[in-house]
């Protein structure tokens, strides 16, 4: 074997035809990352920097190899020929130092530039039309934090306000007002009178002190948690059977086709119907011609379901089984929407009682009757002989999404949630480095996430342009040469 051989090379001859990178590279045009990034850099002060283009390419070659760390694509940069010709680096020329670009993503490169870029990527693609947005699948998937689980502490945290808090307030106290009820006072007014009673003639004073008031106040809005000390921004994650583990989640939305339309991170212990929200908004206000959401059960929540049909739009979900307790199955208890009334199993009324805050109407029995009833011990285990059936004032939507489950046009779609979004998550898990992640802090692993799905979108862009491009090309020369084929293309 003959190693130390000196030999007169073309690095354009010695990477492939069909290389992802070439494919990339003739794709789109990468000077637009210097408009993205202008503001970043003094134009007249400080040394000559590494070019921004080629600190996106390493990244950008990270994400698609799914290499694990940046040291590690620095490694790969230095002797693959191919990332040296991406890069526009000569065989003998010195490639960026691993420090250099992490730095960067680090310290310089903000949020807003990661949004740019993805953006930009994802715009493409719409231009060239590989985006369908009429149907968007959403899901959450779970990245492994990079924190011990024997290094935690219990914390104690104020619950997060819902973000659709006011408007639900505002719907509970037209419905009491509606049924002959006091509406309720804003939480926040009492915060802001520092814990002072509301005062009332009607009712007696409370004698407990303000400073004692507040202090219960406060406790009643806290939770405890369990934080990790490595990093205090992951959550702990439980599931079924599955291990404890410190997680973050990525909160995905796709097209039919699984290109990535919006990405939102949180720690692996908030809900997936928390954020759904900030991914619902962002992808409405890009395709405000989507017609329907796929989603499974986590999502089928009253306030969700509201927020998709108001807007006309159709929310695709899975069956939810009630969380109710053994005795009388649930749909026994029929809803009489003309009385506004509960009919029991043994055809007795439950009348209406109240509508607490949190948006459910509260419907009681006559203790009178149920003292006697046969099947009382399937029903309530009150001591004042009383069933509660709580409805929420938001049910009709939940009910037009159980309406759009049985249809066979989203029974169909909501099958394709395994070739769509499930598929994106395997894929980012697999083939680029998603199961776990190496950073820390929720606005680091944020931009990881983004630039992740980023490079998926550009190596479907990618491969996609190429073929249609060659495809088109080759039908042309096969007309010129054979036209009897161009005439009747299954002779082909």
């Amino acid at each position: 074997m003959e190693r130390g051989i000196f030999e007169i090379v073309d690095t354009e001859s010695l990477v492939p035809a069909e290389h992802l990178l070439r494919k990339i590279d003739a794709a789109v045009d990468f000077n637009k990352i210097y408009d993205m990034v202008e503001p970043l850099y003094c134009a007249d002060n400080g040394r000559p920097s590494v070019d921004p283009v080629v600190l996106f390419k390493m990244v950008l070659i990270q994400h698609l190899y799914g290499l694990g760390s940046l040291r590690r694509t620095a490694e790969e940069v230095s002797f693959n020929v191919a990332y040296r010709w991406f890069l526009g680096y000569r065989l003998q020329e010195d490639t960026p130092h691993f420090s250099t670009v992490s730095y960067n993503f680090r310290h310089r490169f903000t949020a807003e530039t990661i949004d740019q870029i993805f953006n930009w990527i994802l715009s493409e693609m719409v231009e060239a039309g590989y985006v369908a947005p009429g149907v968007v699948f959403v899901d959450g998937t779970h990245i492994k934090a990079n924190a011990n689980t024997k290094k935690v502490v219990k914390k104690e945290i104020p619950v997060a306000a819902k973000r659709y808090a006011e408007e639900l307030l505002e719907e509970v106290n037209a419905d009491r007002e509606a049924h002959g009820k006091e509406p309720f006072e804003d939480e926040s007014d009492d915060d802001d009178n520092n814990g002072d009673p509301p005062s009332s003639p009607k009712k007696k004073r409370d004698n407990t002190s303000k400073k004692k008031l507040k202090k219960r106040k406060k406790e009643a809005k806290k939770k405890m948690v369990t934080v990790s000390t490595t990093d205090p921004d992951c959550g702990l994650f439980v599931k079924g059977d599955h291990k404890k583990q410190l997680a973050y989640e990525a909160h995905t939305a796709c097209d039919v086709h699984g290109v990535v339309l919006a990405v939102e991170v949180t720690p692996g212990n908030v809900h997936d119907s928390v954020p759904f929200d900030d991914v619902y908004d962002k992808v409405v206000e890009q395709f405000p011609d989507v017609h329907a959401f796929v989603a499974d059960s986590a999502y089928k929540t009253p306030h969700i379901c509201k927020k998709v049909f108001s807007d006309n739009r159709v929310l695709s979900t899975a069956y939810k089984r009630p969380q109710t307790k053994s005795g009388h199955e649930w749909w026994k208890y029929v809803y009489d929407e003309h009385f506004d009334c509960i009919v029991c199993p043994e055809y007795q009324i439950l009348n209406y009682s109240t509508t607490n805050r949190d948006g459910y109407r509260e419907y009681k029995s006559n203790p009178q009757v149920c003292r006697n009833c046969p099947t009382r011990h399937l029903c309530t285990k009150n001591k004042d002989f009383i069933k509660t059936v709580t409805r929420h004032i938001w049910k009709e939507y939940e009910e037009m999404a159980d309406d759009a489950r049985y249809t066979p046009i989203y029974q169909r779609i909501y099958k394709a949630r395994k070739e769509t979004i499930e598929r994106v998550f395997a894929d980012a898990k697999e083939k680029h480095g998603l199961r776990y992640t190496r950073y820390t802090g929720l606005a680091q692993v944020t931009n990881w996430v983004k630039l992740a799905f980023a490079a998926m979108n550009l190596k479907k862009f990618a491969n996609w342009r190429w073929k249609d491009t060659h495809s088109s090309y080759l039908s042309y020369i096969i007309s010129i040469i054979c036209p009897q084929y161009a005439l009747n293309p299954c002779l082909a």
